[in-house]
């Protein structure tokens, strides 16, 4: 079983950064896909960012260019740096990863964390 903490989350200012950490309970090496998503309660749940175990990354469309993700390996852990925070970013945002690369095809990563609010003022 796989398990993820999120730490970061908070309330900033519409133009402001926040960094979002994610703690694996396993060694990454064993884990294929870590990604975030983010929820707004009433609107389908949208992966925003995706990094896979020989460090590629990918982005929605809505935080490309101002969102970034990084893993350390040797910390297992996955961060978010979330800059150019706009008030359309607050969400609940949670960490995922998966061991296999098809999960878009399951519906989704299959381990999750509870997520870590972002709130952002205009």
């Amino acid at each position: 079983q796989v398990q993820l903490v999120e730490s970061g989350g908070g309330l900033v200012q519409s133009g402001g950064s926040l960094n979002l950490v994610c703690q694996v309970s396993v060694s990454l090496f064993g884990i294929f896909a870590t990604g975030w998503y983010r929820q707004v309660p009433g609107q389908e749940r949208e992966l925003v960012a995706v990094i896979i175990s020989g460090g590629a990354t990918n982005y929605s469309d809505s935080v490309k260019g101002r969102f970034t993700i990084s893993k350390d390996n040797s910390k297992d852990t996955v961060v978010l740096h979330m800059n150019s925070l706009k008030p359309e970013d607050t969400a609940v945002y949670v960490c995922a990863a998966d061991r296999w690369g098809d999960y878009a095809k399951r519906g989704g990563m299959d381990y999750r964390g509870k997520g870590t609010l972002v709130a952002v003022s205009s």
